[in-house]
């Protein structure tokens, strides 16, 4: 199985030259530690960054300059500041390529879940209600399974939602999978050491197996 590196080193191979890519907290924010050496990509942060660049070295750590995480980063040359306004003002009019979020549930239409369980205190939704409604495509980095072991991947979510059909692909701890447009999670690749079987019993949506399933290369 991948770990939280793992997942960030595949989902960065989903990325293309020129592409303007958000990401979210949680896992999307490890991607740009591995966006491959030469290729031209411009990472945006909602609170209102263009142009991160990997996470500084322990001791280099600037505490003003922050994704939407809080986190600290650096800064790429040729980057700009701007406020929240700005940003999201780029996110709805579309600018955003590519959107990299985490999520508490994924349903086989698309619909995600990411913000919010009921009974717990949040602050709100943020930004990925905005970035799920107006991203080309949206890229799920989460685990396959939660904490009591239960699939993540369902038919319906049962949380609030944040957005839906929107999903396009998602990539696990166990597997690569497409979210298509008339339902249902299409395996792609399987993690090192993953069996079919072992995907197939941590999915509770339909998951689609067409043919014989390669091991994803991290």
């Amino acid at each position: 199985m991948l770990d939280k590196e793992g997942i960030a080193k595949r989902i960065a191979k989903e990325i293309k030259d020129g592409y303007y890519v958000n990401l979210g907290i949680g896992i999307p924010t490890l991607v740009a530690n591995y966006i491959p050496e030469g290729m031209d990509v411009v990472l945006q942060s909602e609170n209102g960054l263009l142009g991160i660049g990997p996470f500084p070295v322990a001791g280099e750590e600037d505490p003003d300059t922050i994704n939407a995480g809080k986190q600290t980063i650096t800064m790429l040359p040729g980057s700009a500041i701007f406020d929240s306004a700005m940003s999201f003002g780029m996110i709805r009019a579309k600018k955003v390529n590519l959107t990299i979020l985490g999520a508490m549930e994924v349903a086989e239409n698309g619909d995600i879940a990411s913000w919010k369980i009921p009974g717990k205190m949040v602050k709100g939704m943020g930004g990925a209600m905005d970035l799920v409604a107006s991203a080309e495509n949206i890229i799920v980095a989460m685990q396959h399974i939660n904490k009591a072991g239960e699939s993540k991947l369902l038919a319906k979510c049962t949380l609030p939602l944040t957005g839906i059909n929107c999903v396009k692909k998602i990539v696990t701890e166990l597997a690569v999978l497409d979210v298509l447009p008339e339902g249902g999670f299409k395996l792609l690749e399987r993690a090192p050491g993953v069996s079919v079987e072992q995907i197939r019993n941590a999915t509770a949506g339909k998951l689609i197996v067409d043919s014989d399933i390669p091991e994803m290369v991290v």
